[in-house]
């Protein structure tokens, strides 16, 4: 078989392929750098205070581009022979092209000029579970062989969860990279760039949750010492999805604050792994919620205490927060507005009109208190941002890779005047406020990329009544990071797997709305996510093409038909290598 398939790829390559006689891979020692968009130093960028010009950012230069010499020696690292002619053919790869090369990631240069490759280049999600609880790679031969695969279909590189739970479990600064450290070089061995997330949250109890890891031992020790370190609603419901950023300045986890221990965290991924920072790992995702989101737990799936699309509740109970938000009350004049949040908000599975806090006509949320509490409310969240980020671009200055943050896309209710559900998750956007351009503006002020969810969404598709509208939430993002001047990128919010979703994401990378600049793309896309139903023939004949089109960016000419036909060849022939990853899958 390995003979056919070699001798079937070398004729829709144009090009004689031996037969494959070697059973191993051998990994290249070369490497490629990224462009990509770099730590804004903050003594070169002035953040605008509130109601003033928002100016432009002062970006740093990219890295230097690797010599043009070098650039045949680096064509597909360890790609084999028979699937890098496929490559060429399908045109995923060119034998002058490096990775670097074939990157479109943004690359900034001074006086915030850009110049970049046209495409958003994807990135695709591994498993949750990719590192086992015994620090091992999950399921290995299924791993290499779904590695091979996404390159040979052109995928820019892969995004992982470093789970917080998984690597510092068992006590305080005892670090255990094991099986994280095999997966990074498995990328580094396919030439895939990985996007690395900071996953300081809870697995278990969110969308898509397929397995449960949750925060290190020693952490919920405390937390069962001092429940309300944990996010609290007005009925005391206790949420451990994610530390309560009330008390992130505070030493309550055994003498160091949670800032200090996600700082902590951070450097020694840094410290361990400072050989592929900026050409295997080439972007720092930074948790900073549930779910690896800016937000509160406000819309939590665990028990069903929490069903789509209900406007969820307010977080902000424990007692580390109630202390801040009187301290607030008291700041301005209003002592009695300090005592508890909204007790009117209605339950997690409530709409607007059932409750008098959101309801659109004499509603809280438009009262001189209700936009008290709101301001505080968000802020308190954009405050924490701030203290991560900062941490976190201090610690990778210098690395060669992006910052980014994900926001989560909270699409229902979105055409009511309150916008309840974004609220109680700490986005301050209603009718007449914009919440996502003062995200974007501090996500400016450390040069981090700002990543949106629900991009493979289209208003028609969810539910009318709910007033859902995932396609102006993305434009009103979109519009947000143009004016902050910060780079956009994207994930779909749920597995899909057809044309239709393709379609949106493609035109939604495109970034096409009022105002944008025309050379003006998402910076990347991730693709959630990589599971035996992906390489399903018809699956993955249309996600190639996929990918194709997102590389090929504005100004394509060529329709989906064209790019099918060519992805189904691509297929047909690399068809028993992707048959051996959904098998390996299953297993």
């Amino acid at each position: 078989m390995a003979l056919n398939l070699a001798h079937q790829i070398g004729s829709l390559a144009g090009t004689q392929i031996a037969a494959e006689v070697t059973t191993g891979e051998q990994s290249s020692s070369a490497t490629a750098n990224v462009s990509g968009v770099r730590k804004v130093p903050l003594a070169n960028l002035r953040c605008n205070a509130p109601g003033e010009a928002l100016s432009p950012p002062m970006l740093t230069p990219p890295l230097t581009p690797r010599s043009a010499a070098n650039r045949s020696a680096m064509m597909s690292p360890s790609l084999r022979p028979d699937l890098s002619a496929a490559c060429q053919a399908y045109g995923t790869l060119s034998p002058l092209e490096t990775a670097e090369d074939s990157s479109a990631s943004v690359a900034w240069k001074e006086g915030g000029k850009k110049e970049e490759k046209k495409g958003v280049p994807v990135y695709v999600m591994m498993p949750l579970d990719s590192v086992t609880n015994g620090n091992t790679v999950n399921r290995k031969k299924a791993m290499n062989a779904s590695l091979h695969a996404l390159k040979s279909a052109g995928v820019e590189g892969i995004m992982i969860d470093v789970w917080w739970g998984l690597v510092e479990r068992e006590a305080p600064g005892a670090y255990n990279w094991g099986g994280y450290a095999e997966l990074l070089e498995m990328a580094e061995k396919h030439g895939l760039k990985v996007q690395a997330v900071m996953s300081f949250h809870q697995c278990g109890g969110n969308v898509g949750d397929s397995c449960t890891i949750p925060l290190p031992k020693w952490v919920t020790e405390e937390i069962e010492k001092d429940p309300d370190l944990a996010y609290t609603d007005q009925w005391g419901r206790r949420n451990y999805e994610y530390l309560s950023l009330g008390c992130d300045t505070l030493p309550v986890l055994k003498g160091r604050t949670p800032v200090q221990c996600y700082a902590d965290f951070m450097r020694a991924f840094r410290d361990n792994f400072k050989h592929l920072l900026g050409d295997t790992i080439v972007e720092i995702q930074v948790g900073m919620g549930p779910a690896g989101e800016l937000r509160y737990p406000s819309y939590p799936e665990a028990n069903g205490t929490w069903k789509f699309p209900g406007i969820g509740a307010f977080q902000c109970f424990d007692k580390y927060l109630l202390s801040s938000l009187k301290a607030a009350a008291e700041a301005a004049g209003k002592p009695e507005w300090g005592s508890t949040g909204p007790t009117d908000a209605g339950h997690y599975n409530n709409w607007p009109e059932d409750t008098p806090f959101f309801k659109k006509e004499g509603g809280g949320w438009n009262t001189p208190y209700g936009e008290f509490f709101l301001t505080w409310y968000s802020q308190m969240l954009l405050d924490h941002g701030e203290r991560i980020l900062s941490s976190a671009t201090s610690i990778f200055d210098g690395a060669g890779v992006k910052i980014s943050v994900k926001v989560a896309g909270i699409h229902w209710h979105y055409g009511t005047r309150s916008h309840a559900p974004e609220l109680t998750a700490g986005y301050y956007n209603t009718r007449y406020r914009d919440g996502y351009l003062p995200i974007a503006q501090m996500l400016a002020c450390h040069g981090a990329v700002f990543n949106f969810t629900c991009i493979e969404m289209r208003d028609h598709e969810q539910p009318q009544d709910a007033l859902c509208a995932p396609e102006k939430l993305v434009k009103q993002v979109a519009l947000a990071t143009g004016a902050a001047q910060v780079p956009l990128a994207g994930e779909n919010a749920l597995p899909r797997y057809d044309e239709y979703a393709h379609e949106q994401i493609l035109q939604a990378s495109l970034l096409n709305v009022d105002g944008s600049p025309v050379d003006r793309e998402m910076c990347a896309f991730t693709y959630l996510r990589m599971n035996p139903s992906l390489f399903h023939p018809d699956n993955w004949r249309r996600f190639v093409a996929f990918v194709k089109k997102m590389k090929e960016g504005k100004g394509a000419r060529r329709c989906w038909e064209e790019v099918e036909r060519e992805a189904e060849q691509f297929v047909h022939v690399t068809q028993p290598f992707i048959q051996e990853a959904a098998v390996a899958l299953m297993h």
